[in-house]
C-alpha cells in the first residue's frame, strides 16, 4: 500500500490547538532544508548487476530508457543491452528496475512499481530476451506481481500474485502454472512473508529454486489466527486519495502484537515435472519462526531451513531433502539472551560450506561450517565485532567488515589462508564494500566525520586502485560551515562510560551559556555514534545556538554482548539511567545552561525519550518524541519478545518498561509527532499516551501527519518534522 503525505493537525491533549504555535510557518526554517532528507543525501554507488565473468556490469540509464553494459576496468560503455524503443512484440515507456537472469540470457523488467511495506513492492513485470529483443509480459492474468525469481537456468520465473498464490511462468512455452491455490488476503500467504517477518527478519521473498531447476521450495504463512489491525485513510492534499474526500477509508492487515498468535509457517516443495507439492516436516519440537530457507551452494540439492524458537534464544538449521522430505539437524546456536539477528539473517552459503556470524564468545565473529554441520575454521576472533562477511577468493582469502579498530569505526580486512590479516581501509572512519562475483574487483566506500563518502574501485588481491566511482565533489565545500562532531566519551556519576558525539556552536569559548539537545536512538544493537560523514538537523541546531550531544547508552551495539544484553527483559531502564546521566554530565560543561536541556528521538528513540523523562528527578526541561512505542504490548511479537519475552512470561518487565505507566512522573513540556498510517509503530501508542495524560489532568502537544507511515517521508514532510521539533525547543528551551 502506498503511503502519502497530507495536511497537518496540531493538537494539545487531543484538542485542536489554535494558539500562537499555529502561526509558525515552515518557511521560517527554510535554511534548515539543506540539512535534512532528501537534500542532505550523499551520492552512493550500490553494487551493480555483474555479468558472470565479473568483468562487465549492467546499469540503467538515467532516463530509464536503456540497460547498458559497462567495462568494470574503465567504466566505458560497451553495449546497449536493452532499449525500450527497440523491443519486439510488447512496448513499455521506461524501465524502473531490472534483474539479470542467472544464465545471462534475459532481463526481468519492472514497471508501475508500488511500495507495499518497508521492503516489499509489487510491479508489472516483463521478460526481455537479449538475443531476440522480444519483450513479453511476465503474466497476462496476474497483475501486478511480487517477488519474481528466475530459475537457475533462466527458463522459468516463479512469482506471487495479488491473491497470495505462487505462479510459475515457463518462458520457453509461454505457459503459466499455479503452484498454490489456497492463497487468500489476510489468511494465507505463499512465497512472500507476512508483515512481521518482512519487518523484523529483513526479508521480502520466501522461495528458493533447486540447482537443477526441478524443485521450487517455499514457505506458507497461515495468518488466519493473527489478529487484524485497521487504521483510517484520508483524502489528504499530497497525492490526494479522492475516494476518501467525504468519508475516510481504512487499511486492514494482520499484525501480531506481543503475546498474540503468529502466522503458522510451514515448508513446502513443488516438483516442476509432476506438479506435485510435498509438505516438509521438520523434526524440531519448539519451532516458532523460519526466517530463512535456501539451497546449499555445493550443488547437492540440500535445502537449508533456519529455525528459531519463540524466545529467539535457540536457533537450529536443518538440512532437508525436498524430494524425500527427510530432514536432519546440522547446526544449533543457543544464547542466554536473544540470538544476534546477524546469525540467521547474514549467513553466507558457499560451495565449500557456510559462513555463520556468531556472538557466542561475547563478540560477533565469523565461523566456517561444512554442510554436514562440522566446524571447519574459526575465521576471526578478538574483542571486536564482525559486521559483514563479503566472501572468499580463489586463493583462500576472506574479506569482512569489522569494528576491530574501535566501535565508532568500520574497517575492511582481508585474512589470508594462513590467518594473516591486513586492513584494506584506514583505521578510523567508516568503510563498506561490494565485490565482483569473481572477487577480483572490489569497491570501497569510505567516509569520516570530515570527509564525504568516496567510492573507489580496486583490483584484488593486489589492492591496486583502478578508478574513483564517486567522490561526492563539492559536498564538503557545501557544508564547510557546518559544525563537525567531536567524538568523546561520557562517564556518568554511576560510572558508566558511553561513546558520544558533540556538536557545538562556534563561540562556546565565550561566557554565554547554551541549551542542550540530547539526540539518541538507543535501540538494542543500534549505533548512532559513528565516525562517518553525516549532515543532519544536529549541525543546523548547533549553528543556531544549541549544543547537540548524540549518545549511545547501554544496550546499543559495537561494544560486545555484555554491554548490549544488559537490557534483556528490561527495556528502557538502563538506557534512561544513562541518558539522564549524560544530561547531568552536560550540565557541568562551562558553556551549558543546566536548566535548558532537552531530549529527542524517533521510533525506539521516541520510546526512550519518554522513558528518560519519566522520572521526577529527570534533568530534562523539554522533550520531543516522534513515532514512539508507549507500551511493548502494543508492538509486534518478533521485536518485542526478542528482548522482553512474552507479556505472559515477563509481566513485571512489560509493566515497568511502558511509558504509559510512568506518565505521572512527567513534568515538562512534551511534543509528540506521529503518522496516522504508521503500519510499524501504530498511532495507538501515542493516542493511548495522550489519553492517560488527559485522565491525569496533564497536557502535551500533539502533531499528526495524516496518511504518513513510520518514516514520515515525502512532500517535504521530513523538513516539517524537524522544523516543528526545533520550533518547539526554541519555545521551551
Amino acid at each position: 500500500m502506498k503511503r502519502v503525505a497530507s495536511a497537518l493537525v496540531l493538537a494539545t491533549a487531543g484538542v485542536i490547538n489554535l494558539s500562537a504555535s499555529s502561526a509558525v510557518n515552515i518557511s521560517d526554517f527554510s535554511d534548515l532544508a539543506p540539512y535534512v532528507y532528501p537534500s542532505n543525501r550523499a551520492k552512493s554507488v550500490p553494487a551493480p548487476y555483474f555479468t558472470a565473468d565479473g568483468q562487465s556490469y549492467l546499469q540503467l540509464s538515467p532516463d530509464g530508457k536503456r540497460v547498458v553494459k559497462y567495462d568494470i576496468r574503465n567504466g566505458a560503455e560497451t553495449e546497449t543491452v536493452m532499449d525500450v524503443t527497440h523491443t519486439r512484440q510488447a512496448t513499455i515507456d521506461r524501465i524502473e528496475s531490472f534483474t539479470l537472469s542467472p544464465d545471462g540470457s534475459k532481463l526481468l523488467i519492472a514497471t508501475a512499481t508500488e511500495p507495499i511495506y518497508r521492503r516489499s513492492t509489487q510491479a508489472v513485470f516483463y521478460v526481455y530476451e537479449l538475443r531476440t529483443r522480444i519483450l513479453t509480459p511476465l503474466s497476462d492474468e496476474h497483475k501486478p506481481q511480487r517477488a519474481p525469481l528466475f530459475s537457475p537456468d533462466g527458463r522459468m520465473v516463479a512469482f506471487v500474485g495479488t491473491d497470495n498464490n505462487i505462479y510459475l511462468s515457463k518462458l520457453d512455452f509461454g505457459t503459466e502454472v499455479a503452484v498454490t491455490t489456497d492463497g487468500a488476503v489476510n489468511r494465507v500467504i505463499n512465497g512472500v512473508p507476512d508483515w512481521v517477518y518482512e519487518e523484523e527478519f529483513a526479508t521480502s521473498r520466501s522461495m528458493s529454486w533447486a540447482p537443477d531447476c526441478m524443485t521450487l521450495c517455499y514457505l506458507k504463512y497461515n495468518e488466519t489466527d493473527v489478529p487484524t489491525y485497521t487504521f483510517p485513510m484520508y483524502e489528504g492534499t499530497c497525492n490526494p486519495m479522492t475516494q476518501y474526500a467525504l468519508y475516510p477509508g481504512s487499511f486492514t492487515y494482520k499484525y501480531p502484537v506481543a503475546g498474540q498468535p503468529n502466522s503458522v509457517v510451514t515448508v513446502h516443495s513443488y516438483d516442476v515435472d509432476n506438479r506435485k507439492t510435498k509438505n516438509v516436516t521438520l523434526p524440531g519440537n519448539d519451532i516458532e519462526y523460519i526466517p530463512r530457507i535456501a539451497y546449499a551452494a555445493d550443488g547437492s540439492g540440500r535445502l537449508l531451513v533456519t529455525t528459531l524458537n519463540r524466545d529467539q534464544n535457540y536457533m537450529e538449521i536443518f538440512s532437508v531433502n525436498p524430494k524425500s522430505g527427510v530432514s536432519k539437524s546440522i547446526f544449533t546456536e543457543q544464547s542466554e539472551a536473544w540470538i544476534c539477528p546477524d546469525t540467521y539473517e547474514n549467513m553466507t552459503l558457499m560451495p565449500k560450506g557456510m559462513i555463520i556470524l556468531s556472538a557466542r564468545t561475547g563478540y560477533e565473529h565469523a565461523y566456517m561450517y561444512s554442510y554436514e554441520g562440522q566446524l571447519v575454521k574459526t575465521l576471526t576472533s578478538g574483542e571486536y565485532d564482525v559486521k559483514q562477511f563479503y566472501g572468499t577468493d580463489v586463493k583462500g582469502n576472506y574479506y569482512f567488515q569489522s569494528t576491530s579498530t574501535g566501535p565508532v569505526n568500520r574497517v575492511i580486512t582481508r585474512v589470508d589462508a594462513k590467518g594473516v590479516s591486513k586492513n584494506l581501509t584506514p583505521a578510523t572512519g567508516i568503510a563498506s564494500a561490494w565485490f565482483a562475483p569473481t572477487m577480483d574487483y572490489y569497491a570501497v566506500t569510505y567516509s569520516n566525520s570530515t570527509t564525504p563518502p568516496v567510492c573507489t574501485l580496486y583490483s584484488a588481491p593486489a589492492d591496486k586502485k583502478v578508478r574513483v566511482l564517486e567522490d561526492n565533489a563539492g559536498l564538503a565545500e557545501k557544508y564547510a560551515s557546518a559544525p563537525k562532531p567531536e567524538f568523546i566519551t561520557i562517564t556518568t556519576s554511576e560510572g558508566v562510560t558511553m561513546n558520544a558525539a558533540i556538536y557545538r556552536p562556534a563561540d562556546t569559548g565565550a561566557s554565554r551559556r547554551y541549551p542542550v539537545i540530547i539526540d539518541q536512538y538507543s535501540g538494542p544493537g543500534s549505533q548512532q555514534v559513528l565516525n562517518r560523514w553525516s549532515v543532519d538537523w544536529m549541525q543546523y541546531a548547533a549553528m543556531n545556538g544549541y549544543v547537540v550531544i548524540t549518545v549511545d547508552p547501554r544496550g546499543t551495539g559495537g561494544r560486545g554482548r555484555a554491554w548490549e544484553t544488559i537490557v534483556y527483559k528490561n527495556l528502557g531502564h538502563y538506557e534512561a539511567i544513562d541518558l539522564r546521566g549524560a544530561a547531568r554530565w552536560a550540565a557541568t560543561l562551562p558553556y551549558v545552561d543546566p536548566d535548558r536541556i532537552g531530549i529527542a528521538g524517533w521510533s525506539y528513540g521516541g520510546y526512550q525519550t519518554l522513558m528518560s523523562v519519566s522520572d521526577k528527578s529527570s534533568p530534562f526541561a523539554c522533550a520531543v518524541a516522534i513515532a514512539p512505542v508507549t507500551d511493548w504490548r502494543f508492538y509486534d511479537t518478533i521485536y518485542s519478545e526478542r528482548y522482553m519475552l512474552t507479556p505472559q512470561q515477563n509481566a513485571q518487565g512489560y509493566m515497568e518498561s511502558a511509558p504509559l505507566n510512568h506518565v505521572a512522573d512527567v513534568n515538562i513540556p512534551m511534543l509528540m509527532m506521529h503518522g496516522t498510517a504508521d503500519d510499524n509503530v501504530h498511532l495507538m501508542n501515542t493516542m493511548q499516551y495522550v489519553s492517560v495524560m488527559q485522565s491525569l489532568g496533564r497536557f502535551c502537544d500533539l502533531w499528526l501527519y495524516p496518511n504518513m507511515n513510520h518514516s514520515i517521508n515525502g512532500c517535504n514532510s521530513r523538513l516539517n518534522v524537524y522544523s516543528k521539533m526545533l520550533d518547539y525547543f526554541n519555545k521551551n528551551l
